[in-house]
């Protein structure tokens, strides 16, 4: 079962990993988030694997976001244990690889697909894209390192403004903000990513990884930590309840004012 969550396709030294959960726009659940960790993990002992590309099946969604079913119900140690688990063994994982992952953004990308994007180590998005992360608006904040990539890649003010207003930006101004290296027509999207994978993939591998190594060396993993604790601390508020149970009611939240 997991592993049609995520489809493989291997060709010319370059990996395709497509998350495959078209019917829930994609959604990361465990089931997803394991498998494709497994999937990454394969990828880097597999000598004809040079480069990754990270997209989402069918039209509409790369990844839409996390399964909020999952844990509209968690105490505080459960959430802080959820964001710790997701980042370490998955969004880390990503970021870590010793391989380039290149992350084909096709349709939206919101919550925990938009940081699964942001933590690959180049963004193309096609031109339908959409980019997000709306936590705030159900009481609850990024917990797979959005706070902290957001910030690193598009600077801090536009990253308060993003995730604050939880609102979504279209590909063109994720790419004028520098979210995105390049937009492309849907049609195009795959075979942008694989070219710019190809152009990786000529390179040494071992220059490739200590290259990302260096670039990585200069962001500090404080920020993640304090992130998993405050997004623990967030379900034990009332607005994370009402959050979440309008969400899964399909209503506004009523947020009480302080």
């Amino acid at each position: 079962m997991s592993d049609s969550l995520v489809l493989k396709s291997l060709e010319d030294g370059i990996l395709t990993l497509t998350v495959n959960r078209p019917d829930a726009l994609n959604a990361l659940n465990r089931q997803v988030i394991d498998a494709l960790a497994a999937a990454i993990e394969a990828a880097q002992d597999q000598d004809d694997v040079r480069v990754l590309v990270l997209t989402g099946s069918g039209a509409k969604a790369f990844v839409a976001g996390a399964d909020i079913k999952e844990f509209a119900d968690f105490d505080r140690a459960q959430g802080e244990d959820l964001a710790r688990r997701g980042q370490r063994n998955l969004f880390d994982r990503v970021e870590q690889s010793r391989k380039p992952v290149v992350a084909a953004i096709n349709g939206f990308a919101l919550g925990g697909g938009l940081e699964l994007a942001m933590a690959a180590h180049v963004r193309i998005a096609s031109s339908n894209a959409r980019m997000g992360l709306p936590e705030v608006s159900l009481g609850v904040i990024p917990g797979y390192g959005g706070t902290q990539r957001l910030a690193q890649i598009v600077g801090k003010g536009k990253a308060m403004e993003m995730v604050l207003t939880a609102g979504m930006i279209d590909a063109a101004s994720a790419l004028d903000c520098g979210l995105v290296n390049q937009v492309v027509e849907p049609e195009l999207l795959l075979e942008t990513a694989q070219v710019v994978a190809a152009k990786m993939a000529k390179n040494a591998p071992t220059a490739l990884a200590a290259a990302m190594d260096s670039i990585l060396a200069g962001y500090g993993k404080e920020g993640y930590d304090m992130e998993m604790e405050r997004f623990g601390q967030c379900f034990e508020t009332e607005d994370f309840k009402e959050g979440t149970t309008a969400f899964l009611e399909k209503r506004k939240p009523n947020f009480p004012g302080k």
